[in-house]
């Protein structure tokens, strides 16, 4: 279980879909709730530079490195990262994981080699899933604002021989809904690369949808605008996952 937090020039907001116009902003000061949300217990947290993805040269490191620095827990970070000296910027600032979104799409050969540069485990593949009417899983890039014509698996192929092992997907349709999550998506994933482990993201509105992740065998699930708006603790996402 994976509390998560977005960040515009330093404050906490959510994103309906990866809509930019359709931001909400809460009034949480970001190193707080991140400290909140390892005093429940979360092992790792997830932190997403908004304005950074929007625009990489705007990244907000000094932020974030006050994050890390001020959290005993674990974080993992994305948002703009376009070069393995934004990889290392991040490790050296103390991220546990650097999260790689458009980059990862558009220059697979590139980032396979940060892969192998960094390793696979400081390494997560976002891989944001927009589903069309095929059911075709198309990922999205540039802060989800375009849409490429890779799909998930295509991508996945190109990876797999590289030793990937963490990818987070998103259905961008669930993303900051609460409308639950794509169970089906995720089951099938887990099950077709059983060497990957997988962090399921978007959606997740009560505490049964912690547990269904669970069922599906993913590693992880990220969940943010539940947390932010006190539909559930992480204590109690906490206990549904271990159960699940």
């Amino acid at each position: 279980m994976i509390p998560a937090i977005d960040l515009i020039n330093g404050s906490v907001v959510r994103l309906a879909q990866g809509d930019y116009e359709r931001q909400t902003t809460y009034r949480a000061d970001p190193l707080e709730r991140l400290k909140a949300y390892e005093e429940e217990g979360a092992k790792l947290l997830h932190v997403v530079d908004l304005t950074g993805a929007k625009n990489p040269e705007a990244r907000q490191i000094d932020l974030i490195k006050r994050l890390i620095e001020g959290v005993p827990a674990k974080i993992q970070v994305g948002g703009g990262v376009r070069t393995s000296e934004d990889v290392q910027t991040l490790l050296n600032i103390g991220a546990a994981r650097v999260v790689v979104g458009s980059k990862a799409v558009e220059a697979p050969e590139e980032v396979a080699q940060w892969i192998k540069r960094f390793g696979a485990d400081r390494i997560v593949l976002a891989l944001d899933a927009r589903i069309d009417k095929q059911g075709r899983c198309c990922v999205a890039v540039g802060g989800w604002q375009e849409t490429s014509e890779l799909t998930i698996d295509d991508l996945l192929a190109r990876y797999l021989p590289h030793g990937v092992l963490h990818v987070l997907c998103t259905d961008i349709a669930r993303d900051g809904m609460s409308c639950g999550p794509n169970l089906e998506l995720y089951a099938s994933l887990a099950r077709a690369y059983p060497t990957i482990a997988f962090q399921a993201s978007g959606g997740v509105g009560s505490v049964e949808d912690v547990a269904a992740l669970r069922a599906c065998r993913v590693a992880g699930a990220i969940v943010g605008r539940s947390l932010l708006e006190g539909v559930f603790t992480v204590k109690e996402a906490m206990k549904c996952w271990q159960n699940g």
